[in-house]
């Protein structure tokens, strides 16, 4: 099987005919419906997306096979995926947040600082959440040029100048 990413989110139903509130994790959120079939994240399930309108937080769909609300309810928090393969190709400085977990984090002496976490935005820019031994929590650091002047996805690591403290 191809490695999978998410591309988004079923929120539950959207009135009483089968839509569901969709929650997109695309650049653009209606593009996600040119990613389809979308799959749950083991597979069992595949849908075709037909976009109805735009709703807050969200859109409204409809899925292939899902023609009730009782069965969009029953859909509520599942996870969407595509291959990683059927994205488009990134300019360069562009990362894809799944690219970026896991890579170990040092800052511009060498020293490891710990490893990605996840990727979180709450609006102003991005935020990796890094994680790493002696770290009694994780630290935010700002995913800027100034902060990760260095990001080598093949060579597996981030390189950072944090600001001071941070760490």
């Amino acid at each position: 099987m191809t490695e999978q990413v998410c591309v988004g989110a079923i929120a539950g139903a959207y009135g009483v005919r089968g839509e569901v509130r969709l929650k997109s994790f695309t650049t653009e959120a209606e593009s996600i419906a040119d990613y389809a079939p979308l799959s749950t994240e083991d597979g069992s399930r595949q849908f075709d997306v037909t976009l109805t309108r735009t709703i807050k937080n969200g859109l409204a769909a409809r899925l292939s096979g899902v023609a009730t609300k009782e069965e969009a309810d029953a859909l509520k928090g599942v996870q969407l995926y595509v291959p990683r393969d059927r994205l488009p190709a990134l300019e360069d400085d562009e990362y894809y947040y799944a690219d970026l977990v896991g890579l170990e984090v040092r800052d511009t002496g060498g020293t490891t600082l710990g490893h990605v976490k996840s990727v979180q935005n709450h609006g102003a820019t991005d935020l990796l959440e890094v994680h790493g031994p002696g770290l009694k929590a994780t630290v935010l650091l700002p995913f800027t040029h100034e902060v990760v002047p260095t990001v080598d996805i093949a060579g597996g690591r981030i390189i950072a100048d944090p600001p001071e403290g941070l760490f």
